[in-house]
């Protein structure tokens, strides 16, 4: 269970950041968050009229197949790196 409380815990360190991570950066944690606590991406794909609800939904399913010890694992070493 020790990758849960990492996890828990990146989610707190991710709030205290003092810069805005890029658009990459933001989507790629979105999708490891996601793919960690739901799994694979489900429902249907927001359509054009909605770039950043397709832009989540894209990053999401880019991460299909992937456990969800993988993805918090993946999640909490992003979230360090962020804090350096």
């Amino acid at each position: 269970m020790a990758i849960n409380d990492d996890f828990e815990k990146a989610q707190a360190d991710v709030k205290t950041l003092t810069e805005k991570p890029d658009n990459a950066t933001l989507l790629e944690l979105y999708a490891l968050y996601k793919q960690g606590t739901e799994g694979d991406a489900a429902g249907r794909r927001p359509g054009i009229m909605d770039p950043v609800g397709r832009a989540k939904f894209d990053a999401w399913g880019a991460k299909k197949g992937a456990s969800t010890d993988d993805a918090m694992t993946a999640y909490v070493a992003s979230v360090k790196k962020l804090l350096g």
